[in-house]
């Protein structure tokens, strides 16, 4: 498929801005695929994956034969890529990273791309509105796009609701769930957002009811949400709502759940909620959403990550004379991964729930999918999903691909100064798996050896 380089006009017709990914090679400008040649041969495209998935595709997470992970990789894309890795093993490097190529590569190999458009923390309901337009503009754009090619669409509720704003809807839900009779009267029909284990320090005092003008504006955001999801309902494209900091999550879950009541009334369901492992409360979370939302018939869905705000969440409660709302280890974490992880899928094996299960973990992913085959849940179901970053755990992607299973990469982009934030919280969430990743360096390298004494590397 032949590369053009776009006028920033037609950019911004067709996606709200240039798109950027993990492993590109530094350079002045961006360049991007022509939306025009997208679609061009869709049924050959669907017939090459389709040979190269019946001809790779194992019963089992496999992630030891190189040859067969990485078929549909050529030699200079996967140079390219173990050289990121490589680099990222640099703490300096992965802090400063762009994300900067589309999605076309990816849907080559079988992969589905997850656009991440990095706007968050609005001030007002004007920057809110705006913000809305543009993920509105992104998910319309989809359309040009090749069919199946976009997993999910993404939205933070920071974006378009004022932050000040869910703290003080937070606040006000920690009160209510730790003083029952406190009723809130402009609170919609939603699922648990708190738990006992939750952290409760950030609301020490009985916060001021919500003012009228308030009201409003909560109001206006939950719109702007619905809006959005009725947009991706419409051209069948789930939306992931992501998680942000403990002090503001309560009213982020509130506002996801009032409207995955809306839209998740049957087997595909539309909004999915996401769920922190690295938090003490997240397997009582999941387990109370879930089973709240099977008893109103609600299909759920959740995206399961680690966490990103580990030293301001650990920063915030040692402050204020607590302890961290974070687990003890990383072991910890992994182990609270891994049981939200099966229990989700169980769900999914009784089709009451959906799960896009985000991560970079090697043994996340194999417990994962000995899980799913021991339950007999049949290939390309996507009630289950896995997820990693675009130009990360290339061999996991890959394995879990092979194995039958749908994978997507995530794929940042968006103006610079809106895309490092959330950059560096991934370096941050990543570290641990950026000293693991010799396992896909090693790998790779023997595939290119492979290649190189056999003379394919044109392949």
């Amino acid at each position: 498929m032949m590369k053009t380089r776009v006028s920033s006009t037609q950019i911004q017709r067709n996606l709200p801005s240039l798109f950027k990914s993990l492993n590109s090679s530094p350079s002045s400008y961006t360049s991007v695929t022509s939306s025009l040649n997208l679609t061009e041969k869709l049924d050959d495209h669907e017939q090459t994956i389709k040979k190269k998935s019946t001809t790779n595709e194992s019963s089992s997470l496999s992630l030891e034969d190189g040859e067969s992970l990485f078929s549909s990789v050529s030699s200079l894309q996967l140079a390219r890529s173990l050289m990121n890795l490589q680099m990222a093993s640099f703490k300096p490097t992965v802090d400063y990273e762009e994300a900067s190529k589309t999605l076309q590569t990816m849907w080559d190999n079988g992969l589905k791309g997850i656009l991440d458009y990095g706007l968050e923390d609005a001030t007002d309901n004007m920057s809110c509105d705006r913000n809305l337009n543009e993920f509105l503009r992104t998910v319309e754009s989809t359309k040009l796009l090749p069919p199946s090619s976009v997993s999910f669409a993404c939205v933070k509720i920071t974006a378009i609701c004022p932050i000040s704003l869910l703290k003080r809807v937070s606040d006000l839900l920690r009160w209510e769930h730790k003083h029952p009779s406190c009723r809130l009267q402009w609170k919609c029909d939603t699922l648990p957002v708190l738990s006992i284990s939750s952290p409760f320090y950030h609301t020490l005092k009985r916060p001021e009811p919500l003012t009228p003008e308030e009201e409003q504006d909560l109001q206006k955001a939950h719109d702007r949400l619905i809006k959005l999801s009725q947009k991706c309902f419409d051209i069948n494209l789930p939306l992931l709502v992501d998680a942000e900091y403990t002090s503001v999550q309560p009213a982020i879950d509130y506002l996801t759940y009032s409207t995955m009541i809306n839209f998740n009334k049957d087997d595909n369901p539309i909004v999915y909620g996401t769920i922190q492992a690295y938090l003490k409360d997240a397997k009582d979370r999941t387990i109370q959403a879930t089973d709240a939302a099977k008893r109103m018939g609600i299909t759920i869905g959740l995206k399961l990550v680690r966490g990103a705000y580990l030293s301001s969440e650990t920063e915030l409660a040692s402050s204020l004379g607590y302890a961290s709302p974070i687990h003890k280890s990383i072991q910890d974490t992994h182990s609270c991964y891994n049981e939200c992880a099966s229990y989700m899928i169980d769900k999914v094996s009784s089709r009451s729930a959906a799960v896009l299960l985000a991560t970079h973990n090697l043994e996340s992913g194999q417990l994962a999918v000995a899980k799913a085959q021991a339950l007999g849940i049949t290939k390309g179901n996507t009630m289950l999903q896995f997820a990693q970053l675009k130009g990360m755990a290339e061999g996991l992607s890959f394995g879990l691909r092979n194995a039958g299973f749908l994978v997507s990469k995530y794929l940042a982009y968006g103006p610079v100064e809106m895309v490092i934030p959330f950059l560096l919280r991934r370096a941050e969430e990543n570290r641990g798996l950026l000293s693991a990743s010799a396992v896909d360096r090693q790998l790779m390298r023997e595939e290119l050896l492979r290649r190189l004494k056999g003379g394919n590397m044109g392949n």
